[in-house]
């Protein structure tokens, strides 16, 4: 009886010196630990940049109206909408060059050009005396900050294939972070010759420029930020292409090498239906954190809360304490005992009836408003974080290595798209007067 045949051995993996992303892997496999160094600069360096895209939103009506644009006050909201979206509109015109830029020449060099775009323009935006000049800013400021899906893609490389979840968890949650405790600097300290006269008075810089505090403050962040790009490796493969054909060709053996290379990507449908999924929620995210502020800050006649910009960065605030603690504590816990799946399904199902209960609180007043909103908003920011981060998994482990990243590209870019339209049309469609008060927005 003849013997079986033995297994080959599976044939070593080729480094090549020089190549950064070779160093990397080589680490890796090297290494049976958590890279948390790298993790805790990617983290840093995301909330940096994800501070400055909601944190105008407590004081943008107050600033439409320094700023003597809107002939009325039903028409706040209509110039408003404009100034929101033009972030969006930037980073919708500029995503896939940043994209490529990332693939063509490493993640580090566009991680450190948008931390360095987010110092000089928002800072530029914080010292607008004009409606024009504060588009302007916002515009450059989305159209050269190429950061979110670079910085995925780098959470990923950076990790094993066990620890990609806690890598894509970090991102997420400083960018969720950084969209709520944007506001909540907003909230604070926009205005402060008004909200705090004991320290800034009339005359001053701050008193002359309202707004120029929460710009800087979070200017200054993004400098240490950027510093600590210093400790961020990169990487790329930067190895010839024909090098990297000849070693898939000897090894042989992975997944990815068996798969065909011509397969669309548009026919992986778990890898559409996460992208979808993806997509319809951040229209449902972007348009509860950028019409939240103005609801809560415009007249109780227009079905507003009448709330200080002070009083909607403390909302938000809490709101960003609890998405930290429930980041940290439970969210592991969930993902691995429900699984990416089923932990987007209950989020989803739940932020329904919440979303749904908003318009409703402006029938009440005091401590039981206080109460409401507190608890919705703190539910809200957990859920989100929740569908982010599964729907981001289920991307990860719908394709082979090779594409991930053009899987990144291409749900970033599309909700970029969804991004821009809700950003005009939520912020245009509040505060138009009797016809289409706050709470007819919020519960559509």
């Amino acid at each position: 009886m003849g013997e079986s045949p033995s297994l080959a051995p599976a044939p070593a993996k080729v480094y090549y010196d020089g190549c950064p992303g070779c160093a990397m892997e080589r680490r890796k496999d090297s290494s049976t630990g958590t890279p948390y160094k790298e993790l805790f600069f990617v983290g840093i360096t995301t909330f940096a940049s994800s501070l400055p895209i909601t944190s105008l939103f407590p004081f943008l009506y107050f600033m439409i109206q320094d700023l003597h644009v809107a002939q009325r006050e039903e028409d706040i909201g209509f110039y408003a909408g404009f100034l929101g979206a033009s972030y969006m509109v930037g980073r919708g015109f500029a995503s896939i060059f940043w994209g490529m830029v990332a693939d063509r020449i490493g993640r580090k060099p566009v991680i450190v050009f948008s931390l360095f775009t987010v110092i000089v323009f928002n800072t530029l935006f914080g010292l607008s005396v004009k409606y024009w000049m504060a588009i302007t800013t916002r515009l450059l400021l989305g159209a050269l900050n190429g950061f979110l899906a670079p910085i995925k893609a780098y959470s990923i490389e950076v990790c094993r294939d066990d620890e990609q979840a806690l890598g894509i968890s970090i991102v997420n949650t400083a960018w969720g972070l950084g969209l709520i405790i944007g506001p909540a600097i907003g909230g604070y300290l926009a205005q402060p010759a008004k909200q705090y006269p004991h320290i800034f008075h009339d005359k001053s810089t701050f008193g002359r420029l309202p707004y120029l505090l929460p710009c800087l403050c979070i200017s200054i962040f993004a400098t240490f930020a950027l510093i600590s790009c210093i400790w961020l490796p990169e990487t790329l493969h930067k190895h010839n292409k024909f090098e990297m054909r000849a070693e898939t060709a000897e090894a042989g053996t992975t997944q990815e090498s068996t798969e065909s290379p011509k397969k669309s990507l548009w026919k992986n449908w778990p890898l559409m239906s996460s992208i979808i999924t993806y997509c319809v929620f951040s229209l449902h995210d972007t348009a509860y954190s950028e019409i939240f502020s103005l609801w809560t800050v415009s007249g109780r006649k227009y079905g507003g809360l009448s709330f200080s910009s002070k009083d909607v960065g403390q909302v938000l605030t809490v709101a960003g304490v609890s998405l930290l603690v429930y980041q940290i504590f439970v969210y592991r816990w969930l993902n691995n005992t429900l699984g990416p799946v089923n932990s987007t399904r209950i989020a989803s199902a739940l932020s329904i009836p919440i979303i749904a209960a908003y318009p409703f609180m402006t029938h009440l007043s005091g401590i039981r408003l206080g109460l409401a909103l507190y608890i919705a908003a703190m539910i809200k920011s957990v859920l989100a974080i929740t569908r982010v981060s599964g729907t981001s998994l289920l991307q990860n482990n719908a394709v082979a290595t090779r594409v991930k990243r053009c899987c990144e590209w291409n749900s970033h870019n599309i909700n970029v798209l969804i991004q821009v339209c809700c950003s005009s049309w939520g912020r245009c469609s509040i505060l138009v007067g009797t016809e289409a008060p706050a709470r007819s927005v919020l519960s559509r």
